[in-house]
């Protein structure tokens, strides 16, 4: 029986880049209880977006759920590294019953950004959307003109 049942077969196929699970990928996936569980580090990390202001690049990163506190942000050798992890643990006790539920999760992101003013970096967390400010550093102009005599 084992060998009429495809072994994980969405894994194998190409995707073409779109997010469209079609019917049978769904049905594969539900019934598919392999002891290799094959997981797409993309799709289980944070949403992030950077746009270039001009004087200041600004990074905003989709943390829904997650606090100030489970997330620290680093700017070390031109790299911009956000970091959050989250422990959750749920205790119940109730009449000759014991629940305990523990989730621990950790996701961690780096950006390539070059030149910044570290002094004057700002960063807010506002409804589930971390926003980070990072101004340029001013470089000066290397053009000179020449005058010719």
């Amino acid at each position: 029986m084992f060998g009429l049942t495809p072994f994980n077969r969405n894994q194998l196929q190409k995707r073409d880049g779109h997010d469209f699970v079609d019917f049978y990928n769904m049905l594969d996936n539900f019934f598919n209880d392999s002891p290799f569980n094959f997981r797409n580090p993309m799709g289980d990390a944070f949403k992030l977006d950077v746009k270039d202001q001009g004087n200041a690049y600004l990074v905003e990163a989709e943390m829904p759920g997650i606090k100030k506190e489970e997330i620290k942000l680093d700017y070390q050798n031109d790299y911009l590294i956000i970091r959050a992890e989250n422990n959750e643990e749920i205790n119940e006790e109730k009449e000759n019953y014991l629940h305990r539920e523990r989730r621990c999760s950790s996701m961690q992101r780096s950006l390539y950004l070059k030149d910044i003013d570290v002094q004057k970096v700002d960063a807010r967390l506002e409804d589930g959307v971390l926003k980070i400010s990072l101004p340029k550093l001013e470089q000066p102009s290397s053009k000179l003109q020449i005058e010719i005599k």
